[in-house]
């Protein structure tokens, strides 16, 4: 943010300004080589800084609550991560309103300085507090272990797992390792860990000696927990897909009356409407954790949370009914312009008031809400600690993913419901039919809630689960015994 800052504050690092001339209405001279270098110098150090700021810092402050022995850890968890988002939402709220303003109104100086002069703060409170931190130490890259897993099992492809009886002696594990042998899931990747010989595969000093030929049972487990989550996560991008179609919804948006009331001069931005979904997202967060969780515990007379599987599934539901609702919106909207002679005026505005919008924004803002902090504490959870940075980058690769697909959908949509020249995919709004396209991502986020309660029932039970039935096991014997005893 210094070094952008820079090239808005000094001349020498920016093209000269604007030059009035008789001939043409304005020239300027192009930006020089260095000056551009400059200038993606700086878009540089921001992609690494925030490579480094938001996939760890999610892991990094799970870290600080990681008590397990702590009874309501689940719930304190699920807090966390709510809470987090929250956050974020209220920092993108802040960068999209204040900042923008700043930025329009005060010129890029001081709209660059701004956050630039935030971020010092920040990081000197981040070194200060640094004592207090849990931190956890990195062995070796993590990627390079999961590499040698899947080579090591090509490997001793040939070899023969052991019986159940001879098995903890023949896989290797480390000597503070909790797990002596892998689990029965993903077997062909156990073999891993198979050490046919122990003088040649085992150093003296307890260290394979060949990490591609014989990995741990922790590595093995790090692997099998990634090909794991891999189905449940890809239900993710669908509700990404159904979020990415802002451009569309800024169309409707613009063509439509933005006044707040008949009465009203004010009109919102059309860029505006998507707010609705961040301040959706932060209203859940807090009814459900301030509200929701409390009452029902209340109720109940002991504490409550909702499973995070049942969460993930409500909010990928809670997708498909936001563009159901989009094409029916849409083809009201669309229904209404032709009616009022507006088919071939792009920029005519139709005598809907735009709020009519704002229900599929607060049903995008709840499906993030319920799905993503859902997929992420789920990924917290269900990963080893060594790979809990790891979380916030598969959100983020869900999400790029999504992207893409969206444009292979858009341009397959386009293609094939082309006739005469036209599609439901049109530059005119009024003449495009982007009803029947949101009708084609309902279907398609329909079908995914199917896909994802196959893959939440082929996973079984995740780890929130299996802790809950275990405590609520104990507390059954408890009772058990209290009356027995009376």
């Amino acid at each position: 943010m210094m070094v952008l800052w820079l090239t808005a504050m000094l001349p020498q690092v920016k093209p000269s300004p604007c030059v009035v001339s008789t001939v043409t209405k304005c020239s300027s001279t192009a930006a020089t080589s260095s000056q551009l270098a400059l200038l993606y110098f700086a878009f540089a150090l921001r992609s690494i800084g925030s490579r480094g700021i938001r996939p760890c810092s999610l892991a990094f402050g799970a870290d600080q609550l990681d008590n397990k022995e702590n009874p309501k850890y689940e719930s304190v968890l699920e807090s966390f991560f709510g809470w987090y988002y929250a956050s974020s939402s209220v920092a993108v709220l802040i960068a999209f309103t204040v900042i923008v303003y700043i930025q329009d109104h005060l010129r890029w100086r001081i709209g660059f300085g701004v956050p630039a002069i935030l971020m010092l703060p920040a990081g000197i409170l981040f070194v200060l507090a640094s004592p207090l931190y849990v931190k956890r130490n990195a062995t070796e890259s993590l990627f390079t272990g999961l590499a040698q897993v899947a080579v090591a099992a090509y490997v001793n492809r040939k070899l023969m797992l052991p019986g159940q009886n001879d098995s903890y002696g023949c896989y290797y594990h480390l000597n503070d390792s909790e797990l002596k042998a892998p689990s029965d899931k993903l077997r062909f990747l156990n073999k891993a860990c198979v050490s046919s010989n122990q003088e040649e595969d085992i150093g003296a000093d307890g260290l394979a000696l060949n990490p591609w030929r014989v990995c741990t049972t922790d590595q093995v487990e790090e692997l099998k927990a990634l090909v794991k989550v891999i189905p449940v996560w890809s239900t993710g991008i669908m509700m990404s897909i159904n979020v990415s179609q802002n451009s569309f919804q800024l169309l409707q948006a613009n063509s439509m009356d933005r006044r707040l009331s008949d009465h009203s001069t004010f009109k919102i931005p059309p860029g505006s409407f998507g707010m609705f979904t961040i301040i959706a997202l932060i209203a859940w967060v807090v009814l459900y954790d301030r509200a929701i969780l409390p009452l029902a515990s209340k109720i109940r007379g002991k504490p409550v949370r909702i499973n995070v599987k049942i969460r993930m599934g409500l909010g990928l539901f809670i997708s498909f009914l936001a563009m159901a609702v989009s094409a029916t919106v849409e083809h009201y909207r669309r229904r209404t312009a032709i009616s009022q002679g507006l088919a071939n005026n792009a920029n005519g505005i139709v005598n809907i008031s735009a709020m009519w919008l704002v229900p599929q924004y607060v049903l995008h803002g709840l499906a993030e809400a319920l799905t993503g902090i859902g997929q992420t504490e789920f990924f917290y959870t269900e990963f080893p600690k060594s790979m809990s940075s790891i979380v916030a980058a598969l959100f983020g690769l869900g999400m790029a993913v999504a992207n893409i697909l969206a444009s292979v959908i858009l341009n397959v949509v386009k293609n094939s419901s082309k006739k005469g020249g036209e599609s439901w995919i049109e530059d005119n709004i009024n003449k495009g039919h982007y009803d029947y396209y949101y009708w084609v991502l309902a279907i398609l986020s329909f079908v995914n809630v199917i896909y994802y309660i196959v893959c939440s029932w082929s996973y079984g039970p995740a780890m929130d689960q299996l802790r809950n039935d275990k405590v609520n096991g104990v507390r059954g014997e408890e009772q058990e015994e209290a009356v027995k005893l009376n």
